[in-house]
């Protein structure tokens, strides 16, 4: 069983149809879909036939939806509802994918506790998996440095993935080097790397485009019609995940990251079809 903790969103994405015209109106084609990182991996682990558990936590109003879109990926859903806040948000504008701005507000995300962990959230756990986007609240922060130490404890795997660029040079790198110290694997992509030039085995490189490198495997990514960026390391980590717990070999876990990342960009959205 891999448990994934972490942020729950929803997407709102927007494409301009038009030049965009500023200080007015723009034809756009705007949908809202279920994101968050943490959510997204956990979505895909399930689609992929992982035995996979998501804890969160978003608006009280949010709590039927997002546990029955996970659930239907086969995923073991435990979210909480925030009665103060919202579900988190995130705005992202989708007319330049080489550059593509996110407007977060990341509101219930920020109140999950260790009241949100039902007892039995580890049964059967062999392997944890992180995001960034927890380890830069100041609140939430303590709650997975102990779901880290308590993996440890059990001798689970652990991966983290550092998520954002800005938050991580807002926090400093060798604040973050230390939130990473105990990960097994550790997911950067090319600017993220830049800024924490981590070492080791553990570093699986994502290149977009470019595809993946890890251990000395350098894989290219799969051809495939880009639709949507959005999500696609999310769906990488859950292939490479899906793979690695079964026999950890390198060059099956990142062929099955590169397919998932190469399904995801395909569609509009950051889960499977």
């Amino acid at each position: 069983m891999i448990l994934v903790v972490g942020d729950l969103v929803d997407d709102i994405g927007v494409r301009p149809l038009g030049t965009v015209n500023p200080a007015s109106d723009t034809v756009s084609e705007i949908r809202m879909t279920a994101g968050g990182s943490a959510a997204n991996v956990a979505a895909w682990l399930g689609h992929l036939g992982a035995n996979v558990r998501f804890v969160g936590r978003c608006g009280a109003d949010g709590v039927a939806r997002h546990t029955a879109a996970l659930e239907a990926y086969g995923v073991d859903a435990r979210i909480s509802g925030d009665s103060d806040l919202p579900t988190a948000t995130i705005v992202l504008t989708l007319d330049d994918e080489a550059d593509r701005t996110m407007y977060v507000d990341r509101a219930a995300n920020t109140n999950l506790t260790a009241a949100d962990l039902p007892a039995d959230v580890w049964d059967s756990v062999t392997w944890l998996h992180l995001t960034g986007y927890s380890f830069f609240d100041d609140g939430v922060r303590p709650l997975v440095q102990g779901l880290v130490a308590e993996a440890r404890r059990r001798r689970a795997g652990v991966s983290i993935d550092p998520s954002s660029l800005g938050f991580l040079q807002s926090a400093g790198r060798e604040t973050v080097l230390a939130w990473l110290e105990d990960a097994d694997l550790v997911f950067p992509n090319d600017d993220e790397q830049g800024f924490l030039a981590l070492e080791g085995d553990r570093v699986v490189l994502t290149r977009g485009a470019k595809g993946a490198v890890f251990r000395g495997h350098d894989l290219p990514a799969l051809p495939t019609g880009v639709v949507d960026t959005t999500g696609a390391g999310d769906a990488f980590c859950a292939g490479f995940l899906a793979a690695w717990v079964v026999d950890a070999d390198p060059e099956r876990a990142l062929t099955s990251g590169a397919r998932a990342a190469a399904a995801c960009v395909a569609v509009r959205g950051a889960r499977p079809l």
